[in-house]
């Protein structure tokens, strides 16, 4: 199995970034790639190109790491189009502190929003549902979240919210956007 065929996590990606030099966080991109494929379908070597140019580096290093950028864009986006609605953000995991992790939430939700607020004009927000003009409006705020947070278990509680809250406008925007994707069933018995 290729390692574009392997499951990409937050450490993954990074380990990517220092071997190309770079000590920026991959939450910022993913957001941006979260919100390029739910708006514009971002295609595999606009992707490449637009990590080479994050990370100041022509092309990938080798192809072990062209390999892995681009499983993380084909992961994202079978998550963001799968009928299980299982898309998470790329973060930072309980291996980091609360604040590393909250500092990847803001970078991801300000990598998310630069795509929304270039690529979205007034005619497409007018089409979309109050709810995903709601949890839009509301991730701007998201931006703005105070990240020297104790490790707490309050804490913790409140930063799954938010990332929920994140993870759920993503979707929702996709879904939006794509209709009829993910397909998601639909069924008339009665939940117990």
């Amino acid at each position: 199995m290729s390692l574009i065929d392997e499951r990409q996590d937050f450490s993954d990606v990074a380990d990517v970034f220092l071997l190309h030099g770079s000590m920026q966080s991959p939450a910022f991109l993913d957001g941006r790639l979260c919100g390029l494929l739910a708006l514009r379908d971002v295609t595999a070597d606009a992707w490449l190109e637009e990590v080479c140019l994050s990370l100041g580096v022509e092309q990938p290093r080798d192809q072990a790491s062209a390999e892995r950028l681009l499983g993380w864009r084909r992961q994202t986006l079978e998550a963001l189009s799968a009928s299980d609605m299982n898309y998470a953000p790329l973060l930072p995991d309980e291996l980091f502190s609360l604040a590393e992790q909250a500092q990847g939430l803001k970078e991801w939700t300000l990598g998310f929003m630069e795509v929304i607020e270039d690529v979205v004009d007034d005619a497409l927000r007018e089409r979309w549902s109050q709810t995903l003009k709601e949890a839009i409006d509301d991730l701007e705020g998201l931006g703005q979240i105070e990240t020297d947070i104790d490790d707490s278990p309050e804490n913790e509680n409140d930063l799954f919210a938010l990332t929920e809250h994140a993870r759920m406008a993503a979707m929702l925007l996709y879904t939006e956007q794509h209709p009829g994707q993910p397909q998601v069933e639909q069924t008339d018995a009665p939940v117990h």
